[in-house]
C-alpha cells in the first residue's frame, strides 16, 4: 500500500535529534512560555521576515486570536462582516464566528481553488470590515489584487496559512514578506503540515506590533505581567516540547517544499488521462503544494480503483461549510462552483518522503484508469 501520508517516516529522520530534545527539556524543567518557544518564535519570524510571531496552542486558535485582537484595537467590532472563501476548510469559518463576526461566503476561482478577487467585490458592504483569505492546498491566493480590494476599501487582510508555510507569489513578494499588506498570518502546525510538530501546535505572524502586544497576552489568559490579567484571554500556547520539535525542523522546510514541487511536477507533466482534472500551477514558488489535488467527475470510482491498486488517496473536502450541518442558518445558500470542487477533488499522496520510484506507481495507474 503508497499511504497517502507517512507521518511516521516523516519523522523517523528526526529521531535522535528528537529524543535528545526530549532530554534537554525534561531536564531544564520549564515547560511553558521558556526558551524553545522564544527561540522558535524569533525562528520563525525571521524565516517569515515578520517582525512578530506569537506561538498558540493550533491553528484555529491562531485565527481567532487574530480576530480578538482586532477587536480589542478597536480595529473590529462584533457583528462586523468577513469576506471569507466558500470552499475553504470549515476552522476559517469557526475562527469568524467564534469572534463574534459574521462570515460573508464567495466562490473561488474553479482553476486555483482560491477566493476571486474580482467576487469579493461584489460582497462588500458596509458592514464588511475584513477579509480572510485562505491560501488553500499550499498556493498563494492573488495577493496583490486583494490587497488592493483592501486598501480601497479600508478592509484589514488575514491571511490563513495553515497550508501555505514558506510560499512566495509569482512577483517576488512573499507570504514571508507581508510589509506591503501590512497583514497578519495564522499558522497550524498539525503533524500533517508542511511544518508539523508532534501534536498540535500554532503560531501568528505580524508586522503590527500593537496586535503583536496584545496577543502575547489573550493567548495567557489576558496576562502580561502573572495574575494581572488585562484582558479577557485564552490559555493557547505552543508549550515547549512542540516548539523544541518545530527547531529541528523549520531549517529543512524549503527543501522539504521543494521535494513536494518536484513530485508535483511529475504528476503535472505524466498523469495523461482526459477523466482527471489537474491543479493549475505556473511553475513559481507561489505553491508549496501542502495537498496535491485533482479533480474527476466519478470521484468515488477513481477512489475505489485507486485503493484496489494499493494507493490510498483522502478527500480535502466532501462537505462544503455552508452545507454542514453545524452551519444550519447558510445551508440554504448555493454557490455551485464550490460545490463542484467539493464534490469532485481527490487528493493524490504527496510528500518529501514519497519515493520518485512510488510516482511512477501512482502515474501509471492512473493513466490506465
Amino acid at each position: 500500500m503508497i499511504p497517502f501520508l507517512d507521518l511516521k517516516k516523516i519523522n523517523e529522520r528526526y529521531e535522535t535529534a528528537f529524543q535528545e530534545k526530549l532530554k534537554s527539556v525534561l531536564n531544564n524543567g520549564w515547560y511553558i512560555l521558556g526558551k524553545e518557544l522564544d527561540t522558535f518564535e524569533k525562528a520563525f519570524a525571521q524565516y517569515c521576515k515578520t517582525d512578530y510571531c506569537i506561538g498558540v496552542g493550533n491553528g484555529l486558535d491562531a485565527l481567532v486570536l487574530i480576530f480578538k485582537g482586532y477587536i480589542q484595537l478597536g480595529k473590529l467590532q462584533k457583528g462586523d462582516e468577513v469576506i471569507v472563501p466558500a470552499n475553504t476548510y470549515i476552522a476559517s469559518i469557526l475562527a469568524i464566528i467564534e469572534a463574534g463576526l459574521v462570515p460573508v461566503f464567495a466562490e473561488p476561482r474553479l482553476e486555483t481553488y482560491n477566493i476571486d478577487p474580482d467576487l469579493i467585490l461584489e460582497k462588500i458592504t458596509a458592514k464588511t470590515k475584513a477579509i480572510l483569505v485562505v491560501h488553500l492546498y499550499g498556493q498563494l491566493a492573488e495577493m496583490d489584487q486583494i490587497g488592493a480590494i483592501a486598501e480601497c476599501n479600508n478592509l484589514l487582510v488575514i491571511q490563513d496559512a495553515a497550508q501555505s508555510h514558506g510560499a512566495d507569489s509569482v512577483n517576488g513578494t512573499q507570504l514571508k514578506n507581508q510589509e506591503n499588506l501590512k497583514s497578519t498570518a495564522a499558522y497550524s502546525f498539525y503533524p500533517g503540515k508542511n511544518l508539523g510538530c508532534l501534536g498540535d501546535g500554532g503560531a501568528v505572524t505580524t508586522n503590527d506590533e500593537a496586535l503583536a502586544k496584545v496577543l502575547y497576552s489573550l493567548r495567557n489568559y489576558g496576562s502580561e505581567q502573572k495574575y494581572h490579567n488585562e484582558y479577557i484571554g485564552v490559555n493557547s500556547r505552543l508549550d515547549e516540547l512542540q516548539a523544541s520539535f518545530l527547531n529541528l525542523k523549520l531549517p529543512n522546510l524549503d527543501d522539504d517544499n521543494q521535494k513536494r514541487r518536484n513530485i508535483a511536477k511529475r504528476y503535472l507533466s505524466e498523469i495523461k488521462n482526459d477523466k482527471i482534472k489537474l491543479p493549475f500551477w505556473d511553475l513559481s514558488e507561489n505553491h508549496v503544494f501542502h495537498l496535491f489535488v485533482i479533480r474527476t467527475e466519478n470521484r468515488q470510482a477513481l477512489q475505489d480503483y485507486l485503493l484496489k491498486n494499493k494507493i490510498q488517496t483522502v478527500i480535502h473536502y466532501p462537505i462544503p461549510p455552508h452545507k454542514q450541518k453545524a452551519f444550519s442558518a447558510y445551508n440554504n445558500l448555493s454557490f455551485p462552483i464550490t460545490e463542484k470542487i467539493h464534490n469532485e477533488v481527490l487528493s493524490l499522496p504527496i510528500s518529501p518522503v514519497l519515493t520518485m520510484e512510488k510516482v511512477s506507481i501512482i502515474i501509471e495507474i492512473l493513466n490506465q484508469y
